[in-house]
């Protein structure tokens, strides 16, 4: 596999992507916003000339050619924050999502994993009071899945920063819309992101996930076998 592009690398889901990348020995190049700040373990790994690190806006064409070009997949872990700008979420999620598509088309990168939410879609949701957040990233999918790309939509639960949960929880693995909430820590859902670049049978797939202690671990590619 060539370099793997992780965008939204500064972010909480980002970075650990890009963390769990390095650890498995994959070039990884972070793509981040201009006045984003690494966390410390990237800021060691660009110093130590392990991570490769573009700064830009998603809006910029030519900059995101320049970051995707021979890269080997991309890994889309960009999402608006709340703020009291409500149009952030459209930005972000849909617009951000679709400029990136088509820098992905013009550099001949195909693969593509883009790290959504439960619920996407759904209109009745709290979390909809932010810009309609679960809106704009359904549309962000559609987008996708429209591309003509070898795309996989991954939806975690609500995102947990306990790290420790990792290696005691098990995946939940679910097809499209059939799970309403439960959380999961972000370094597993880094690590599905990963498992899923691996495994041509997670090609045109929304895997929704979440995680429980009672449930036992499972492969990603053992669960696509399962449900194929």
């Amino acid at each position: 596999m060539g370099p793997i592009a992780v965008s939204g690398a500064s972010g909480k889901t980002g970075w650990r992507i890009v963390d769990e990348a390095l650890q498995r020995g994959l070039v990884v190049r972070a793509i981040v916003r201009p006045n984003s700040t690494l966390p410390p373990q990237l800021a060691e790994a660009e110093q130590q000339g392990r991570l490769e690190v573009f700064r830009l806006e998603l809006s910029t064409a030519e900059g995101l050619h320049h970051a995707l070009n021979g890269c080997s997949a991309l890994v889309i872990a960009t999402g608006a924050r709340p703020s009291v700008n409500l149009a952030g979420p459209l930005q972000v999620d849909a617009f951000g999502v679709r400029s990136q598509l088509r820098a992905c088309t013009a550099v001949g990168l195909s693969r593509v994993v883009l790290v959504s939410s439960l619920c996407a879609g759904r209109w009745r949701h709290p979390l909809n009071l932010f810009g309609l957040i679960l809106v704009w990233k359904r549309l962000g999918e559609r987008w996708l899945e429209q591309s003509g790309l070898d795309w996989t939509v991954v939806r975690p639960g609500g995102l947990s920063e306990d790290d420790s949960r990792t290696g005691q929880e098990g995946v939940v693995f679910s097809g499209a819309d059939q799970q309403q909430s439960s959380s999961i820590p972000r370094r597993l859902v880094a690590q599905v992101c990963l498992d899923a670049l691996q495994e041509p049978g997670a090609c045109g797939r929304i895997i929704e996930i979440t995680s429980s202690a009672q449930q036992p671990q499972q492969r990603l590619g053992d669960w696509l076998l399962e449900s194929a």
